[in-house]
């Protein structure tokens, strides 16, 4: 049996692992796809990193994951459209949009020819990466587990959408 302290030890452990990991990756594109795909919004990194905000600017352009908990998105509740932070693409409807308990807006469906999907078999695991389909942006990951009618649970990272109210 392990003692809570070892259980600690070797999440930390685990933690800093995954950190250098990341860092070695730091200076790769996000995915294949977004240096194979031609996207109608290019920018160089450079003008990516200026556009963005930092935290954003990982997710999108990094693949990384934000803190679960952390966005505002997920208190969302008014009527509205979910669209791309990197290129204001409408992504999903707020209609669409349930609480999964993971602590990531999640959608049951997106918008018609919103986003594409793409293969992602890194960290060791086999999952379907989500990416805005006008500027290639990293939004989060798609599983199966999701509610009716279409039993997907769109995982996206707060910070790769913004949010537009529906009009009064």
């Amino acid at each position: 049996m392990m003692s809570r302290r070892q259980s600690l030890k070797g999440l930390g452990v685990l933690a800093g692992g995954w950190a250098a990991l990341s860092g070695l990756f730091a200076g790769a594109p996000a995915h294949a796809g977004q240096a194979e795909r031609a996207y109608e919004v290019n920018r160089t990194d450079a003008e990516w990193q200026k556009l963005l905000k930092p935290d954003a600017y990982r997710v999108l352009r990094r693949a990384g994951t934000e803190a679960p908990g952390s966005s505002p998105l997920n208190r969302e509740k008014r009527a509205g459209t979910y669209t791309c932070a990197g290129c204001a693409l409408p992504l999903f409807s707020a209609t669409t949009k349930f609480d999964s308990g993971t602590g990531w807006p999640s959608f049951w469906q997106p918008l018609k020819d919103a986003v594409v999907e793409e293969a992602d078999v890194s960290l060791f695991m086999k999952r379907t990466e989500v990416l805005c389909r006008r500027c290639g942006g990293h939004l989060g990951h798609v599983f199966d587990d999701g509610p009716r009618p279409t039993g997907l649970r769109y995982c996206m990272n707060g910070v790769a959408l913004g949010f537009t109210p529906a009009a009064a």
